[in-house]
């Protein structure tokens, strides 16, 4: 999707950037042999020209931040293919929901392959170390929670591409929490960890403290459950929210270009 996005150009908006996929143009390079077909000011087709050719030259330099920058948050699910082999699923456990007053217990991190567990008093200071490695960072409500628990607990640390689920799953259809998305699509947890909530992880990290080690040991695997589920999402939803992006007011235009973008 991102190598047929627009409005990260600047002064171009959603208007504009529908024309161009109704015009049939399927990527950037299509664009730059076919810009001369839009119906639009001759001033508009420089500045678009000018914006595809950077985004063409940032994107092959996998310039996360051009994007991270200029693309708003609720877009940045547009990154996801471009930026996969790059990409940290995340989630976080916490002692309460206030990143002012409360503390990370857990932070989990996923990258496809392999699941890192960063625990408090154990080698919580290690997660910044493995999250600097990504360029792209893929949450559930993480805007409004574990973004702000890290930065309040590494400050300075966040340069991502960000794709926080909770929004572009909830324009396609899938509203309520993480669990409850997880059963629409038949996602199904271990025994240990089925029917566990944050207010449980709360309880279970409260547990260990006093001295119960088996707690912990659910409650990494509740977490490992949870970072894992979100790659197992936006694999499985991420072409409805390509076609979702594109038809609403368009269709016909959708079934042209979903296959290409």
């Amino acid at each position: 999707m991102l190598n047929n996005t627009y409005i990260h150009i600047p002064c171009i908006g959603s208007s504009t950037e529908r024309t161009i996929w109704k015009s049939g143009i399927k990527s950037w390079d299509d664009f730059l042999i076919n810009h001369g077909t839009l119906k639009t000011t001759k001033k508009k087709q420089r500045v678009l020209y000018s914006g595809v050719e950077e985004s063409i030259e940032q994107l092959s330099g996998k310039n996360h931040i051009f994007f991270a920058r200029r693309l708003l948050p609720c877009h940045q699910w547009r990154a996801y293919r471009q930026f996969e082999d790059k990409t940290a699923f995340v989630d976080i456990e916490t002692t309460g929901l206030s990143s002012q007053s409360d503390s990370i217990t857990i932070i989990g991190v996923y990258n496809g392959k392999e699941t890192k567990t960063y625990i408090k008093g154990i080698n919580l200071d290690e997660a910044t170390e493995e999250l600097a490695k990504y360029k792209q960072l893929v949450t559930f409500n993480g805007a409004r929670f574990d973004l702000p628990f890290i930065e309040h607990e590494f400050p300075g640390f966040f340069n991502h591409l960000h794709i926080d689920l909770m929004y572009p799953l909830k324009n396609i259809g899938y509203s309520g929490g993480l669990k409850k998305i997880e059963c629409s699509l038949g996602i199904r947890r271990s025994e240990e960890t089925e029917g566990i909530s944050g207010f449980e992880a709360v309880r279970l990290w409260n547990k260990y403290k006093k001295g119960d080690d088996e707690s912990l040991e659910v409650l990494i695997k509740y977490n490992k459950e949870d970072v894992e589920n979100l790659k197992t999402i936006i694999d499985m939803t991420y072409q409805k929210m390509v076609d979702n992006e594109i038809a609403p007011k368009d269709r016909k235009c959708a079934a042209d270009l979903s296959q290409t973008i």
